[in-house]
């Protein structure tokens, strides 16, 4: 007997909030779901448009939900719909009064005050709303990750939760990485002792390594640290985000009210032992020394992704840029 067919999804859906990374992963699920509704009703999953809402002109909008030629719907992803220009603003709403049935329409709101008489009328014009508030609670970051191990099929317990937290941060995307990489390479229940153990031999435990001796200036130990890093099978890519998390902090921490470490940890995202040990590593930092920093690590990554150089060269060209940016030099 043939399983039944995925129900179609809404024509028009409105993705509004803050945390980027759950806005895009939101917004790639509803792709991945219309192209595979279009594809069990016998098309090659129709033509896919990305666009900014503040490079919509009026009336294009009729033009990219229309059939192709050759027949076949479309999914259009309208991003940043808070930027949209009045003409266009109202053809939104039209539109989701009257969806086209050959097209569905995916669009993304940072929320807030910019725009928010649109995404009301949105809402009331019949679009679905899918809300991704930004998660700055522990107790909401704690959940998020265990609802990671879940999406990995995999369980772990309170501790293990707790202790990646204080290994990787808060940036969701990264703790999503995290969750994977832990998933992919352990076996069994997911323990404290088993990310303790992971984080002491693994690419990101190291990556931090040198990016705390980078932002603390000791230029011999951060290279030093990424030279074993490197030689032991790190991944770059693990390097140079570990690297912008360690300055990231540095930015957050330093621009924040100078409270008690646990007042903070829910607004910077990391927990209270972390902001205190970055409180430390602001000594001798300006705020242009954490801009300067940040875009050579943005290099770096980018050039580490790209294969034009080496990534040893560009890595260790990123650790004496971090070092000097701290110095002023």
């Amino acid at each position: 007997m043939a399983a039944p067919a995925a129900p179609a999804p809404p024509p028009v859906t409105l993705v509004t909030g803050e945390e980027e990374f759950l806005v895009d992963r939101t917004v790639r699920e509803l792709v991945a779901h219309a192209r595979a509704a279009r594809a069990e009703a016998g098309d090659d999953g129709g033509d896919l448009h990305d666009i900014e809402a503040s490079a919509l002109g009026a009336g294009e909008l009729t033009s990219l939900t229309s059939p192709s030629l050759f027949g076949g719907g479309s999914v259009v992803i309208v991003r940043g719909a808070q930027n949209a220009a009045k003409e266009v603003a109202a053809d939104l709403v039209r539109y989701a009064r009257a969806p086209s049935p050959d097209a569905v329409v995916i669009l993304t709101h940072a929320g807030g005050a910019k725009g928010k008489a649109l995404a009301g009328d949105l809402k009331k014009a019949g679009a679905q709303v899918v809300e991704r508030p930004k998660i700055t609670r522990p107790s909401d970051r704690a959940d998020f990750v265990k609802g990671e191990f879940r999406r990995a099929g995999r369980q772990a317990d309170s501790g293990a939760v707790q202790a990646l937290l204080d290994a990787v941060g808060g940036d969701l995307r990264e703790l999503a990485s995290a969750v994977d990489q832990l998933a992919s390479d352990t076996d069994g229940r997911i323990t404290a002792p088993v990310v303790a153990r992971y984080y002491r031999g693994r690419a990101t435990s190291t990556g931090f390594s040198v990016a705390d001796h980078a932002v603390e200036g000791r230029l011999g130990e951060a290279l030093e640290q990424l030279r074993w890093a490197l030689a032991t099978g790190t991944a770059p890519v693990l390097i140079t985000s570990a690297l912008a998390n360690g300055v990231r902090l540095l930015g957050r921490v330093g621009g924040a009210p100078n409270t008690g470490a646990a007042a903070l940890a829910g607004e910077v995202g990391a927990p209270p032992w972390k902001i205190d040990q970055v409180r430390r590593q602001l000594r001798g930092w300006h705020p242009s020394g954490v801009a300067v920093a940040l875009q050579a690590i943005a290099e770096a990554d980018a050039q580490v992704k790209g294969d034009s150089v080496s990534a040893g060269y560009a890595l260790e060209r990123a650790v004496r840029r971090v070092v000097e940016a701290r110095t002023g030099r």
